[in-house]
């Protein structure tokens, strides 16, 4: 019998996954240049990775996250290092400030076409726990207010000044929220479009000095 999934299984067999791929010839995708398609075919690879060693719980498009067990609740994510962002579906305003409600792995790729021949550099594989998904600038800027002693109004107005999406009642709501338990230093960076834009170039280059957030380099 398989052994169950864990966390720390998770991220050790991201990192086996990155070095046993980096030395194939993917010829499947010589000539793709759509990043959605490669971003499937790694996302694919891998959990198909997973389910030969482990019993782990694969999520569908409707449930929107890939790995949805209760233990693990982390989605896959896959970029090029030439633009290392990916979208994520909108839910509210509170993601941005206490985060997704979900770890993410990120898969970093580089992409080298020859006549036969397809390689996949993985340059970075880094694990975000979700504690660290929200906003770096949105909760950096919101811990220092709650400590320097800020009060609803203060929050209010930092929250309408930087055009957090919501109305009067949910910047009240997230207002004596953030003053009761203050968020954790976020390291993602998401804008306030409808579909959250992610950019990972800020926890790619942490140099695992961060509880919550690995990162693996070649």
């Amino acid at each position: 019998m398989k052994p169950v999934l864990t966390i720390d299984e998770l991220v050790k067999s991201a990192r086996e996954f990155c070095e046993i791929e980096g030395k194939k010839n993917h010829v499947e995708l010589l000539g793709v240049t759509d990043g959605k398609a490669v971003g499937t075919y790694v996302e694919h690879k891998f959990q198909q990775y997973l389910q030969s060693k482990y019993t782990v719980d694969i999520g569908n498009s409707a449930e929107g996250i890939d790995l949805p067990g209760d233990e693990i609740r982390t989605d896959i994510k896959v970029t090029s290092i030439a633009k290392p962002q990916s979208s994520c579906p909108f839910r509210n305003a509170r993601q941005k400030i206490f985060g997704l409600g979900y770890n993410l792995l990120v898969f970093v790729y580089e992409k080298h076409d020859l006549e036969d021949v397809c390689t996949l550099q993985f340059t970075h594989c880094t694990f975000i726990d979700k504690e660290r998904t929200a906003d770096y600038t949105t909760t950096k800027r919101l811990c220092e207010m709650v400590s320097d002693g800020a009060n609803d109004d203060d929050i209010i107005g930092y929250l309408q000044d930087k055009n957090v999406p919501g109305d009067d009642l949910v910047y009240r709501d997230l207002a004596s929220e953030i003053l009761a338990h203050p968020p954790k230093q976020g390291y993602l960076t998401i804008s306030n479009a409808l579909q959250w834009r992610l950019k990972y170039t800020r926890v790619i280059t942490l140099d695992n000095t961060i509880q919550g957030v690995i990162n693996y380099e070649w």
